[in-house]
């Protein structure tokens, strides 16, 4: 095995570290906001993007995505059916629980290869909040689509009222997490671009 590979695989195994530290430490990787739970667990899939690549980017949000149903089994709220399935008896729940954290990395990898040779700073910023929003937009998204009735009823809403209520979190809360990890994410980036990888290649 080679240096480059030997030193991507370090860095993977970094970044999934950092995922399950994030999970362990209370209030620091899920913080309870109401029947959700914002997250900070979003920020390392994003970088593991920017810095090594959509496919590792996938891998992080894959781990992303199981922690989220771990918690949402052992310590669970009135609304964690969305995303365990144990408890939902639904598998759909598996898929809410994953799929959104994996495309994080896909979406933040992609769009920074694409505009890394134009301007690698904006790139960064635009991958960066792009990531950050994709997985605020179809965990939303997926809760209304599959599972609107009964969230709507477990927060005590009528459906109607559903749709209104999530573009709110989107607005508020969604955007607070973009900006938030936009700005770390760029930080973390761009030291660990300089140190690491003078030039990368994308799977």
């Amino acid at each position: 095995m080679n240096q480059s590979k030997t030193k991507e695989l370090v860095l993977l195994a970094m970044f999934i570290a950092i995922e399950i530290m994030l999970f362990i430490v209370p209030f620091l990787g899920f913080i309870p906001i109401g029947p959700l739970r914002a997250t900070t667990m979003h920020i390392p899939v994003i970088v593991a993007a920017i810095v090594l690549g959509r496919k590792q980017g996938v891998i992080v949000g894959f781990v992303f995505g199981l922690l989220s149903l771990v918690i949402n089994t052992v310590q669970p709220t009135a609304t964690s059916f969305i995303f365990s399935p144990f408890i939902s008896g639904n598998i759909l729940s598996l898929f809410e629980a994953i799929l959104p954290r994996m495309a994080i990395g896909y979406v933040a990898g992609t769009i920074y290869q694409a505009l890394r040779n134009k301007n690698q700073f904006i790139a960064m910023i635009v991958s960066a909040f792009l990531g950050a929003l994709t997985n605020t937009i179809l965990v939303l998204g997926g809760i209304y689509i599959l599972f609107g009735v009964s969230y709507a009823k477990a927060l005590g809403k009528s459906f109607s009222e559903l749709l209104p209520y999530l573009l709110g979190i989107i607005a508020t809360n969604g955007m607070l997490e973009a900006i938030v990890g936009t700005i770390i994410a760029l930080a973390l980036s761009k030291v660990l671009i300089n140190v690491y990888r003078k030039e990368k290649k994308y799977a």
